[in-house]
């Protein structure tokens, strides 16, 4: 594969693929169930209040909470960290409109979406799935999924926004490509996970 086009290790595409459905999911879902059920704050009335949807975000929940997001995270945090805010994130902010400052712009967004989804499940597993069909609209927790919900929506659109200024179409595109070097064979992740857990 010619190392001038983007590339993208092949678990980072596998982990950020599954993600990436899962939340988008969750966020479209989540809005339906919203919509049907509250809308105090705006609806458009797509659904009738089913208890279904409430199952079926529950769902997309459950996936993200206890498989993929914390996968995720620790890929994030070891062979991903470069892609997230560093230590010296504040003194690369202050190069205003060099390219330095579009990938410090990029590695904000990403991690504002992890955070952002993060804060999500959290929320989430602190509701009950009975609230919305018997009224109870004013939770603590239930405001701060509906705030999580936004915030998530938010940092997904400036994530994306992100990486179409910082790589542009070559950049979305690899992430959707099926080949990978030599070092990312799926052969070799038992080694590398075995490694990884005896440091």
């Amino acid at each position: 594969m010619p190392r001038s086009k983007p590339y993208q290790p092949l678990v980072l595409r596998l982990l950020h693929g599954v993600n990436a459905l899962l939340v988008i999911g969750a966020v479209i879902t989540g809005f339906l169930v919203y919509d049907s059920w509250d809308g105090r704050f705006g609806k458009l009335a797509l659904t009738k209040a089913n208890r279904d949807l409430i199952d079926i975000h529950g769902t997309f929940g459950f996936f993200i909470f206890f498989i993929a997001l914390p996968i995720f995270v620790i890929y994030c945090f070891s062979a991903g960290k470069s892609r997230l805010i560093q230590g010296d994130t504040l003194a690369k902010l202050s190069e205003v409109g060099k390219p330095i400052w579009w990938y410090t712009l990029q590695r904000i967004a990403n991690t504002a979406m992890l955070i952002a989804g993060i804060l999500a499940v959290i929320s989430g597993k602190f509701q009950d799935e009975n609230w919305l069909p018997n009224g109870e609209l004013n939770h603590v927790w239930y405001y701060a999924h509906l705030i999580a919900w936004a915030i998530v929506v938010f940092a997904l659109a400036i994530h994306l926004l992100m990486s179409v200024k910082v790589g542009g179409l070559p950049l979305l595109l690899s992430m959707f490509d099926v080949k990978y070097r030599p070092e990312d064979s799926p052969k070799l992740w038992r080694e590398k996970v075995t490694n990884f857990f005896r440091r």
